[in-house]
């Protein structure tokens, strides 16, 4: 009996977070589909600026075209997502690029004397995609309408 042989994706991982929206993202090279909860990039937002945020780690990257991207998002609203889905590719590309390699291995410099995965990774950061926005929504308050409203005074 032959066995068949299958040749397995090598899939990167990366995680991203805002407000309450959760994204879990893979990447694996292709032909540069994207797949959000099993839907594509243009069915699931309908908005421009939410599939801009969720492009825009690819375009500085230049993989636009060469990677697919699998993505389970929950929680929050789509610009909540979408900014998840931003943060998530763009530290599995982080991951991709060799940054997250095991410790203690030396990184290859460059002929500037940094590393290739480095400056990479400080546009990446640069540009405001690995920092998670830490916005979120402020708690209700006893004896108040919301979170800081409160209901009219009366001095009589």
């Amino acid at each position: 009996m032959a066995e068949a042989k299958t040749a397995t994706k090598k899939f990167y991982l990366g995680t991203g977070r805002r407000k309450t929206a959760v994204a879990r993202v893979r990447l694996a090279e292709g032909s540069g589909q994207i797949k959000i909860n099993g839907r594509g990039l243009n069915d699931y937002f309908t908005e421009d600026k939410d599939r801009g945020s969720v492009l825009g780690p690819l375009q500085l990257a230049e993989m636009s075209n060469k990677l697919d991207v699998f993505v389970n998002v929950k929680g929050g609203g789509f610009t909540g997502q979408a900014g998840a889905i931003c943060q998530g590719i763009a530290r599995a590309l982080k991951t991709m690029f060799g940054l997250d390699t095991a410790p203690g291995a030396p990184p290859v410099p460059s002929e500037d004397g940094t590393t290739e995965a480095g400056s990479f990774a400080k546009r990446l950061r640069e540009s405001g995609y690995l920092t998670r926005d830490g916005r979120m929504k402020e708690r209700k308050k006893y004896g108040r309408k919301g979170a800081r409203k409160s209901f009219q005074f009366s001095k009589r």
